[in-house]
């Protein structure tokens, strides 16, 4: 059994900086894929960021050079640092994990776990 935990939303002004973080409680294997995915308000979930277990990362041309996935392995917590934030990156934001490697930079693939979400709001 899979359990995840995003923390570390919160509201900022626009061009601030916030740190995700996603903590998975599983097993210790290195073929995974994670991501983070954003659904904000009267819009449909969207793709952010992946990585996978070998620390490949994939990212959404939107995100692309403002937002960095990355991973610590011993804790399984994945973060999303996001940098240069716009009123458009407000959402509540979602991580995600399947033990599907392949295609991990995909943003349509199916992912197995997902957490509850933590909500990020940017006011100009």
């Amino acid at each position: 059994q899979v359990h995840l935990v995003e923390s570390g939303g919160d509201s900022v002004q626009a061009g601030g900086s916030l740190r995700l973080s996603c903590a998975a409680s599983r097993d210790t294997y290195s073929v995974y894929c994670m991501a983070w995915f954003r659904q904000g308000p009267g819009k449909e979930r969207e793709w952010v960021a992946s990585i996978s277990g070998d620390g490949s990362t994939y990212y959404a041309d939107s995100v692309k050079g403002r937002f960095t996935i990355s991973q610590d392995e011993a804790t399984h917590t994945v973060y999303l640092q996001m940098n240069d934030l716009k009123v458009e990156d407000t959402a509540v934001y979602y991580c995600a994990l399947d033990r599907v490697q392949v295609q991990c930079g995909l943003g349509t693939r199916d992912f197995r776990y997902w957490g509850q979400g933590t909500q990020v709001t940017v006011s100009s």
